[in-house]
């Protein structure tokens, strides 16, 4: 749960005008009152006796009644929001949230007769807004000094009381919010997402590989963003700021991001840390990149905070690094997952306090991220059996941080790592699946058939039992798989492979003996993701064979496939295969 204070106003109507309607781009669904400072106040969306006006006049009436000077921006406005994967709250636990984070700013302190007016307002399952005038009803002003740390803190409250996810506050190792402005400006222009967000993955990219100042800023300038340094007068290089071509606020000017406003380890100064202490540049061949940052990669997850507490900051920031680069360099198969990972790793490889730049686990990671990156030209080709070792030490790695952030209590770090060590797993197992479909060769192939007298019916795709698919494929594991609570999941795929022409009983149990399934948390999920390696691979190999110009029906005489089908094309009067033998002796002209 995160409390973020909005841009304060003077214009009470205009802000709750907004808040109860549509939105931009009817966003909003069902805008009503949660809570208020007074418990009789009708609301607006439900009662005809109340209207907006209304209800801003009240709100404002203190701040009208002034005698003295009275506040230049005096509508307080904060929106409290949970995150995506929170379980929905009701109105009445909204209600609740509302009336603590008021106490906890000094708006409205319990008990407090005099204090100001506010009230809440949902318009969505996850966030509430808060709109409060900063006039007591005595007079004076609220005091607001650290008004959003204090909500804080009382979010951490809720989160443990309703089971929400858990934050930590005040570590100031936390992303920045992308604000609601900028996501609707990239929906506007059709955007994936908001400028903020592709500019700080570019940047992090570039400072993840870089290996200087003019090799970081060279990258940048490669990725197609505008930069602009920022000199001292004594020459020094002091800051960069970089900007998405065509975003431009509305006075057509660009609309610049200093590193620091786009993360907290983005500033230039840490960017710098980086290569604060450099490694011996490595170059690879294709055959040797991926087992060379297997083992570095191996051995740091061995040594990763052994040195002491501010050693393991170090080590897990340039941990974060090394996938950063990992996504940029693995195979098409597994990108989406381990970028997702990378992002998920971000906020676990900023840990809190100083960093050690020195330490043995950093060196070797740093080198294992050199070795990918100088090495990147070279990767382009079919490489996920190649890259499936070190994925695995990858997934080492990360378990190391997650155990190391536990031990410092980085509660929320630890998490993060958690995470990015799931889709890492996800990762290895597809890429499992896929070495297998390489190497598969089909005992036969599982077709629907006419039955003869006395044969059984072979069931159509998708009609197969596939509990019992299970039983004879994986006997062993075949009780607890269909148990878990992924086995629904599980069986779409089987059905999917089984729809593809394949027997899903020979393919499940060529991925299950790929790998171990007995230190799976869900066997089913593990076999799923390897199911779905395997049906990237053979889907892309039959395009690859269907799209190949060098394929001909003329079993490898050199004709061109134009040629070749031309050759091919039937007569309109031309007899079906076989039929030459019921021919009639040949007519003379």
């Amino acid at each position: 749960m995160i409390p973020q204070k909005l841009d304060e106003g003077n214009d009470t109507y205009g802000l709750l005008h907004y808040l109860y309607g549509p939105g931009r781009r009817d966003e909003h669904t069902n805008p009503h009152m949660v809570a208020a400072w007074d418990p009789y106040i009708d609301d607006p969306a439900r009662s005809p006796d109340m209207t907006i006006s209304d209800l801003a006049l009240l709100l404002d009436a203190p701040v009208f009644a002034m005698r003295g000077k009275k506040p230049k921006l005096h509508v307080y406005h904060v929106a409290v929001r949970n995150d995506a994967d929170d379980r929905i709250l009701s109105d009445e636990e909204w209600a609740e949230i509302a009336r603590e984070m008021m106490h906890a700013s000094g708006i409205a302190e319990h008990g407090d007769d005099e204090a100001c007016r506010w009230v809440a307002v949902r318009h969505a399952d996850d966030h509430i807004h808060l709109v409060a005038t900063k006039a007591r009803e005595d007079g004076r002003q609220p005091k607001l000094r650290q008004d959003i740390i204090k909500m804080q803190t009382a979010a951490r409250v809720f989160e443990e009381k309703l089971g929400l996810r858990r934050l930590k506050s005040g570590d100031k190792t936390a992303s920045r919010w992308r604000k609601a402005g900028e996501v609707e400006k990239a929906e506007r222009r059709g955007l994936s997402e908001a400028p903020r967000v592709t500019l700080q993955r570019t940047v992090r990219e570039a400072a993840a590989a870089a290996t200087n100042d003019a090799d970081f800023f060279a990258r940048l300038a490669a990725s197609g963003v505008r930069v602009k340094q920022r000199i001292a007068p004594d020459g020094n290089l002091t800051g960069y700021s970089v900007a998405m071509p065509g975003d431009r606020n509305p006075e057509q000017t660009p609309i610049w991001f200093s590193g620091a406003r786009l993360a907290p380890d983005l500033s230039l100064p840490r960017v710098r840390e980086r290569w604060s202490t450099p490694v011996p540049a490595q170059r690879a061949a294709p055959a040797e990149m991926w087992r060379i940052a297997e083992d570095k990669v191996r051995e740091a997850a061995g040594q990763l905070g052994a040195e002491g507490l501010h050693q393991g900051a170090g080590d897990v920031a340039a941990l974060g690094d090394l996938i950063v680069v990992a996504a940029i360099v693995s195979p098409r198969l597994v990108r989406d997952q381990i970028r997702h990972a990378a992002e998920e790793f971000e906020r676990a490889a900023r840990a809190p306090g100083d960093r050690a730049l020195e330490g043995q686990a950093r060196r070797l990671y740093r080198e294992s991220a050199q070795v990918l990156s100088q090495s990147v030209a070279a990767v382009g080709r079919n490489d996920a059996a190649a890259a499936l070792g070190f994925l695995l030490a990858l997934v080492q790695a990360v378990e190391a941080a997650r155990r190391w952030h536990e031990a410092q209590e980085h509660r929320v770090h630890a998490q993060s790592s958690g995470r990015a060590g799931r889709l890492l797993r996800e990762a290895v197992e597809v890429t499992a699946g896929a070495s297998a479909a390489r190497e598969y060769r089909p005992r036969h192939k599982h077709t629907a058939t006419r039955p003869g007298p006395g044969q059984r019916t072979v069931a159509a795709p998708g009609e197969r039992p596939m509990a019992s698919v299970v039983q004879q494929a994986v006997p062993d594991h075949a009780r607890a798989i269909l148990e878990d609570p992924a086995w629904p999941t599980l069986r779409r795929s089987l059905i999917e492979v089984e729809w593809a022409g394949e027997d899903p009983a020979e393919v499940l149990a060529t991925v299950a003996a790929r790998r171990q399934l007995s230190s799976a948390e869900s066997i089913a999920e593990v076999l799923t993701w390897r199911l779905d390696g395997w049906r990237k691979q053979r889907g892309s190999t039959a395009h690859a064979s269907a799209t190949s110009p060098s394929s001909t029906t003329g079993g490898g005489t050199g004709r061109s496939a134009a040629s070749t089908k031309k050759a091919a094309a039937p007569a309109p009067n031309r007899r079906p295969p076989g039929d030459e033998q019921r021919k009639g002796p040949r007519r003379a002209r």
